[in-house]
């Protein structure tokens, strides 16, 4: 069964429509500040994948929370995301976690615990990202993963 996802994030407002089969409508979020945050937080996780994208010049401001961790905040007009990045014994990233990304239940919109783990990294076209990962939500009786993923082939136009 395939189900089709457009996640976004454009000019300060989120998008996220699941749809059957490309054709029936599974969820369509979008106009509110609530999937605005949650996708915004979702481009800063993915940014693992364009770690570039990570730089304090990119508008990322970094603070260090201890020898293998920090929050990385991100702020685009009114939206403001923060994650913890948690980083292996190389320095290389394995999770990014938020205390609450909202998610849909029962139609309504619940601040939940939220994460990502990385790993499997490799240095496709010079950068070293990481080839598989998983997101979940942190509910009481334990991670529900809702997307796990493998990069088959990854290309990156380097400015020269």
């Amino acid at each position: 069964m395939n189900v089709f996802v457009h996640d976004a994030y454009v000019a300060g407002d989120g998008i996220l429509h699941a749809a059957l089969f490309g054709l029936i409508t599974l969820a369509d979020l979008r106009g509110t500040p609530e999937v605005a945050e949650g996708e915004l937080m979702r481009f800063l996780a993915e940014a693992a994948w364009y770690p570039t994208a990570l730089l304090p010049s990119q508008g990322v401001r970094w603070e260090a929370m201890d020898d293998t961790s920090a929050r990385a905040s991100l702020v685009d007009a009114a939206t403001t995301v923060s994650l913890e990045f948690r980083f292996d014994a190389e320095g290389l990233i394995n999770t990014v976690h938020a205390a609450a990304r909202y998610r849909t239940v029962n139609g309504e919109l619940v601040a939940t615990p939220w994460q990502g783990r990385f790993w499997a990294h490799e240095v496709p076209d010079g950068m070293r990202v990481p080839m598989k990962g998983e997101v979940a939500w942190l509910l009481p009786e334990g991670p529900s993963p809702y997307w796990c993923m493998r990069i088959m082939d990854i290309v990156y136009e380097l400015a020269r």
